[in-house]
């Protein structure tokens, strides 16, 4: 399964750059019909995971993938699995 992999301990304090990293990675897995993004906030203080997850949940956003789900062996890591509508021939 092809997935995509966003690490944002890069930017983790650059709040506009974390909102058009996250907006992008959404869009690429959308055009590239890939199934699963993995967002690594990594684990700190948790303020960034909070950011990803109030990024994820606008109601715009929402709308683009399937589900989120939380790494329950690591805390620092989510995982945003989308679902493409297949094409009719």
């Amino acid at each position: 399964m092809a997935k995509l992999v966003l690490d944002l301990h890069d930017i983790y304090n650059k709040g506009s750059q974390i909102d058009r990293a996250l907006r992008e990675v959404i869009d690429e897995a959308i055009a590239k019909k890939i199934d699963l993004v993995e967002i690594i906030p990594g684990k700190g203080s948790g303020q960034l995971k909070k950011k990803v997850l109030r990024f994820l949940d606008q109601k715009e956003i929402k709308a683009l993938y399937h589900r989120v789900d939380k790494d329950s062996k690591n805390f620092g890591r989510l995982f945003v699995h989308f679902k493409h509508k297949q094409r009719k021939k």
